[in-house]
């Protein structure tokens, strides 16, 4: 990832330099520390209580500060609410971005009425379903429109990021529609691998990957693991 390009009438953020996606991954997580620490008055925080915050060793959470300029004062440690600043520069939400969330069923529902989104720079301008009896819903305040409008409302709005959580057997379709309307930056929550073409970037969110991951630790954790009966495992995941 190329350094970020700040906001129109924003300079560049001093001795910044090209961040390692690992970093840009950590970035939020500091983010949310550090609001956390401003909303609790805190004013200054060593990079050790930064660290313990948010679970990343205190080495790793400098260098990955680092990349974005020097922010921290020897013997004071770092001022919450300048970093925090910066941090959300860096990352692109100090401006408000429009969102399009594609597949209004249980989880469509659960995403539109999530109030994260705001509180972090983002906001829902349309709930798009290819189902008619969705239509007449307003969820969260927002009327659920038809999938055909998605063209109209990226111009309209200036959509860059759209959201999907449609049926694994729709997602494709629906990525290629956003593609063609305009949008670069998918959130893919749909159980399907996603072509796009270079330009475009998917971030993939699927919990049973994540329940999975945490199912090897859980195992690891009881000494359980060993070498599994094929037949007892017929019909499972390979």
């Amino acid at each position: 990832m190329t350094e970020s390009t700040p906001a129109p009438g924003e300079p560049r953020v001093p001795g910044a330099r090209e961040i390692p996606e690992a970093t840009v991954a950590r970035l939020p997580v500091y983010l949310r520390a550090l609001t956390a620490l401003a909303d609790a008055g805190t004013a200054t925080c060593s990079s050790e209580e930064l660290a313990s915050s948010t679970g990343v060793n205190s080495a790793k959470l400098r260098k990955d500060l680092s990349y974005l300029g020097s922010y921290g004062t020897r013997g004071v440690g770092y001022d919450v609410a300048y970093l925090r600043y910066q941090i959300a520069r860096q990352i692109g939400v100090t401006q408000d971005w429009p969102v399009v969330i594609v597949g209004i069923g249980n989880l469509g529902h659960a995403l539109a009425n999530y109030s994260g989104f705001r509180s972090r720079g983002f906001r829902v301008v349309a709930l798009l379903d290819a189902d008619p009896d969705r239509q007449d819903e307003v969820v969260a305040g927002v009327d659920v429109r038809p999938f055909r409008d998605l063209d109209r409302i990226v111009r309209e709005h200036g959509v860059a990021i759209g959201v999907i959580a449609t049926p694994a057997v729709a997602a494709q379709n629906v990525a290629d529609r956003m593609v063609t309307a305009g949008i670069t930056s998918i959130l893919n929550f749909a159980p399907a691998v996603l072509a796009v073409p270079d330009g475009v970037d998917v971030r993939k969110v699927d919990l049973s990957i994540e329940l999975q991951i945490l199912a090897y630790h859980e195992q690891r954790k009881t000494g359980a693991a060993t070498d599994p009966d094929p037949l007892a495992v017929q019909g499972g995941v390979a």
